[in-house]
């Protein structure tokens, strides 16, 4: 859990001065002013709820190839968090399905078997709800629910193979440290196809960018799901179980689900049913984080539009710009390719030979033929939310 000086200078909102930051705010996706709040770790992240706590990563720090640490979004569900010695930490392995169990230390996790490492997107599954019309209940998000980095640990396959894995293995349980204050709260635990689970890409993490997870992001090991969405990745992870039938838990049978056959991703087959299906893949999209909403532009003067774009492993094969109410679109220029689960920079000068308002358009398209669409879809949770962005600004 969080120490009493810790909880209290989260509660106060400690500001600027003692980091460094503008205590005036920040400017958020959508234009819109927001105030800034620190949780003991970080720098101010635009706070959403503070208990339990989740914290969004502002525009002006989505701008680097890789996110922050420091500036790594916040997600959680329960709000009893204990900060886990990593010299004390276990994760327990086994399960009907398994054919051993295992304890394992940190020092055992690391040294016994193989590192990996991938350049991997984290979003949560409810990035961009906050801008959903109309307005759908859950965490108001604006576009910062997500980050890029270089995580770094062992293939969970691996750890699953060691305890071997029967034949009539059908799903992975996954459990963390986290709790609930209230004892009818559901834990959060998730699951995963067996598939997904012993998917080469899939890992359990203890780095990220080159450092020791983070308290706020998973500490002493996390579970990286890459290409899907951030529920899976489940923080501070401490049991997995391998099982023969479909988990029945709140979070996979009531939470984090979408409406059957309204999206073209992933199947997750064994917790399906007639109505509903878990959210799985993230869907190709794209953010502007440049010019920021509302800018003032200098007739005449070089300008540009950059940002990001992604997709759940396909990779992105371009990016379209149009400054013209979408009638007509230009390639953007792509930036380096770092991994097929990493976010990819792009950019396109700006014409600013005439005054007055523009209005920047941007989509991408994934190299399985995937585009952005003009519209959302509507769903009850506000998720997948990836409509074709558009930034207004104006020359003068």
């Amino acid at each position: 859990m969080l120490s009493r000086r810790d909880a209290l200078l989260a509660a106060a909102g400690l500001l600027a001065a003692r980091a460094g930051a503008n205590p005036g705010g920040e400017v958020a996706a959508d234009g819109a002013a927001e105030s800034l709040r620190v949780l003991p770790g970080k720098k101010p992240l635009i706070q959403r709820v503070f208990r339990p706590p989740n914290f969004e990563t502002p525009l002006a720090d989505l701008v680097p190839l890789y996110t922050a640490n420091s500036t790594f979004f916040v997600r959680y569900h329960l709000a009893n968090i204990p900060r886990v010695d990593a010299a004390a930490w276990r994760l327990q392995v086994g399960g009907p399905s398994a054919q051993r169990t295992l304890t394992l230390s940190l020092k055992e996790l690391r040294s016994g078997f193989e590192h990996a490492t991938i350049v991997a997107l984290n979003q949560c599954s409810g990035n961009r709800r906050g801008l959903f019309t109309p307005r759908v209940p859950g965490v108001q998000w604006g576009s910062g629910a997500m980050g890029n980095a270089r995580w770094s640990g062992v293939r969970l396959r691996d750890v699953l193979h060691k305890a071997g894995v029967a034949g009539d293995a059908l799903e992975v349980v996954l459990n963390g440290t986290d709790s609930s204050v209230l004892p009818a709260t559901p834990d959060f635990v998730k699951s995963l196809p067996i598939d997904r689970a012993l998917d080469e890409s899939t890992l359990i993490a203890f780095e990220m960018n080159g450092e020791p997870l983070p308290h706020w992001n998973g500490a002493p090991a996390r579970l990286v799901v890459p290409g899907w969405t951030g529920t899976y990745w489940v923080k501070h992870l401490s049991e997995i179980r391998i099982q023969p039938n479909a988990f029945d838990g709140f979070w996979m049978k009531s939470a984090y689900r979408l409406p059957t056959g309204a999206f073209a991703t992933a199947r997750f087959v064994s917790q399906e049913n007639t109505d509903t299906t878990p959210i799985t893949e993230m869907l190709v999209n794209s953010l502007i984080t440049s010019p920021v909403p509302g800018t003032r532009l200098r007739r005449g003067e070089p300008a540009r539009v950059a940002g990001k774009a992604w997709d759940a492993g396909s990779g992105i094969a371009a990016v379209e710009i149009s400054i013209d109410g979408r009638q007509s679109w230009r390639d953007a220029r792509l930036g380096p390719d770092i991994g097929r689960f990493a976010w990819r920079e792009f950019q396109l000068p700006l014409d600013t030979s005439r005054s007055g308002p523009l209005e920047i358009a941007v989509r991408a398209r994934s190299r399985n033929g995937a585009l952005q669409p003009d519209h959302l879809t509507p769903n009850p949770s506000g998720y997948h939310d990836n409509m074709v962005q558009i930034t207004r600004v104006e020359v003068s």
